[in-house]
C-alpha cells in the first residue's frame, strides 16, 4: 500500500512497530495500551513544548513532546486498535480518511516547521510507546543532528511544469486556419485537421520538456539540493492539465524571491505550457525515512 503525499510521490508503506498492540494497559480485560503517532523531530526546545500544549494531531488527540538526547519528538498517544497493521491497511485504503489523516500530520509538521527547525517524518510512523520512541532518538541523535544541521534556515520549494493539449490545439488550429487556404473537399479537411492535431501534440511535448530542462537548470544554480518526484497523475495534482514534471528544491530561506523569479524568467512563454512553483513547505523530500520501529530497540 502506498499513500500520496504533497509532491505527488508515493510514500512508503508506513513503519509500524509489530509489538505495539500486544500488551494490555492493565484497566479492563483485553484492553491495549496506546501507541505513539510521531509526527517528527526537532531540536529540544521551548518552541515545540509550546507548540505541544496547543496543537491538535491525527483524529483530534493531542499533541505532546517526547524528549531525549538534546532532541524532540511530536507525538500523539492514540488507541492501537486504530493504528494497528490491519486498521492502517484499512484506513489507507480509503482516499477520505486518507486525507484526513495527512491533512492532520501535515498540519503540526507545518505548525512545527514555523516555529523551529524540524524534521518530518513520514505518515503513520507509529512506535510501540512513547519509551520507544525516546529509545529512537537517543539511537539516532547523531544522523538527526547532521539532518537538523543541512535543513537549518532552508525550506523546501516545489516546481512542477504541466502541458495543456486543448491550449496548444487551439493555438495551432488558429495559426493553421491563417496560414493554410480552406481544403478542397471535407475529406481532405477532416485529414489535414488530424495531421495539425498529431503535430500540435508532438511540438507541445517537445516544448514542454525543453521548457522543463531550461527551469530545473535555473532551479539548481540557488538550490541546496533537488529531487525528482514521479509526475502527478489524475486527481492527485488538482489541475486539470497534465503534469509531465515535477520536482523539489531544498532552498536557503532568504534565497525563496530570488529562487521564484529565477524560475519565471526561465519558464519562456509557450502555449499550452504552464510551470507552477508551490511552497514553501517543510522539507519533506529531504528528511531521511523514520528508523524503522520493527527493529527490535535497535532502529537503523
Amino acid at each position: 500500500m502506498s499513500t500520496p503525499d504533497r509532491t505527488g510521490r508515493a510514500a512508503d508503506t508506513p513503519p509500524r512497530d509489530t509489538e505495539a498492540a500486544a500488551r494490555p494497559a492493565g484497566e479492563g480485560a483485553g484492553a491495549r495500551a496506546p501507541t505513539a503517532y510521531v509526527y517528527g523531530v526537532g531540536r529540544d526546545g521551548e518552541e515545540l513544548h509550546d507548540l505541544a500544549r496547543s496543537a491538535t494531531g491525527v483524529d483530534g488527540h493531542a499533541v505532546a513532546v517526547v524528549a531525549a538526547g538534546g532532541l524532540a519528538a511530536l507525538v500523539s498517544a492514540v488507541p492501537a486498535d486504530t493504528f494497528d497493521e490491519s486498521a492502517l491497511r484499512h484506513r489507507l485504503g480509503d482516499l477520505g480518511r486518507l486525507e484526513a489523516l495527512a491533512r492532520a500530520h501535515h498540519a503540526v509538521v507545518d505548525a512545527a516547521f514555523g516555529e523551529a527547525v524540524f524534521l518530518p517524518l513520514r505518515l503513520a510512523t507509529v512506535y510501540r510507546d512513547e519509551p520507544r520512541v525516546a529509545h529512537m532518538l537517543l539511537e539516532n541523535r547523531e544522523r538527526f543532528a547532521q539532518l537538523l544541521a543541512w535543513l537549518d534556515g532552508h525550506v523546501e520549494l516545489g516546481v512542477k511544469v504541466h502541458v495543456d493539449p486543448a491550449a496548444a490545439a487551439a493555438a495551432q488550429a488558429t495559426r493553421a486556419a491563417t496560414a493554410e487556404p480552406p481544403a478542397p473537399s471535407p475529406g481532405r479537411a477532416y485529414l489535414r485537421q488530424r495531421r495539425q492535431k498529431r503535430h500540435s501534440t508532438e511540438d507541445l511535448y517537445r516544448v514542454a520538456g525543453a521548457v522543463a530542462e531550461e527551469v530545473a537548470h535555473a532551479a539548481r544554480t540557488l538550490a541546496t539540493a533537488a529531487v525528482v518526484h514521479r509526475p502527478q497523475q489524475g486527481g492527485l495534482s488538482g489541475r486539470r492539465e497534465t503534469n509531465i514534471a515535477n520536482q523539489a528544491y531544498l532552498v536557503p530561506a532568504d534565497a525563496e524571491e530570488r529562487f521564484r523569479r529565477a524560475v519565471d524568467a526561465a519558464a519562456r512563454p509557450a502555449a499550452g505550457v504552464q510551470v507552477e512553483v508551490t511552497g514553501p513547505w517543510a522539507p519533506y523530500s529531504f528528511a531521511a525515512p523514520a528508523p524503522d520501529p520493527r527493529a527490535d530497540g535497535a532502529p537503523r
